[in-house]
């Protein structure tokens, strides 16, 4: 076994103990990372989600806080996993429907920015905040579904699931923008904004809050039928047992 040329004497380990004991330790700086900006200028730890049902489905800030719209993640894999996309990437992907716009996602990242800065100058607000409130607003809170098979079908009034509300609000806002801006001199980012702005105000010019009052309507159509149906079974089987007391 080969051994080395010179070993370290103790007084050489010795000597550098008490050189590492008089010098101290460094203190390794610390890096404050920064706030991560949404095209590196609108802040996204502001952003509040009033509705407290869709504070799991609407994600924007913490680890979903993005400097791009464009993660690149595979929320498609597993079942609910898009609840965890970033809502505005979420809205550039929603722009990318129908045949002819599929997988332009800069384009639409493109035309996401510069709603987004018509936003700002025309309400002075963070435009995040402003989609937020959007959907919010824009996603029906009930629904009806069919029940029965065919040749006897009813409309059934039922609860809509958080998720579901988040991806037909965005959905509908999406959809008011493009046919708006279909034939129109308005570019389809101004289309975009507006849409955002109405839907965020409430206002019934937003294509979204007249389809989303549209189907709570028809909602209240189908809601009344059956009240009436259950009150008419109800009357038939009251009188039915009082046939029976009779007899």
């Amino acid at each position: 076994m080969l051994k080395p040329l010179c070993e370290p004497s103790g007084k050489m380990a010795d000597d550098w103990a008490i050189q590492v004991e008089q010098e101290g330790v460094a203190e390794v700086p610390t890096m404050e990372m920064p706030e991560v900006k949404l095209f590196g200028k609108w802040s996204l730890q502001d952003v509040n989600v009033s509705d407290i049902t869709l504070v799991d489905y609407i994600a924007v800030k913490d680890k979903c806080a993005k400097y791009l719209p464009h993660s690149a993640g595979r929320y498609q894999v597993m079942r609910f996993r898009k609840a965890g996309c970033p809502i505005v990437e979420r809205l550039c992907n929603s722009m990318m429907m129908h045949g002819r716009n599929n997988g332009k996602k800069l384009m639409t990242v493109r035309i996401v920015k510069h709603a987004f800065e018509i936003i700002h100058l025309l309400t002075g607000e963070n435009p995040v905040q402003v989609l937020v409130n959007a959907v919010i607003n824009s996603g029906p809170r009930e629904d009806s579904t069919r029940i029965g098979r065919a040749g006897t079908v009813r409309r059934q009034a039922v609860d809509v699931a958080p998720l579901r509300r988040v991806n037909q609000a965005i959905w509908l806002l999406c959809t008011g923008a493009r046919e708006a801006a279909f034939r129109n001199i308005k570019t389809i980012a101004e289309c975009l904004a507006d849409e955002l702005i109405n839907a965020a105000k409430g206002s019934s010019n937003s294509y979204a809050i007249k389809k989303k009052d549209e189907l709570e309507r028809d909602l209240l159509c189908h809601l009344d039928t059956t009240n009436h149906m259950n009150a008419s079974l109800i009357r038939f089987v009251a009188a039915a047992l009082q046939e029976e007391v009779k007899l």
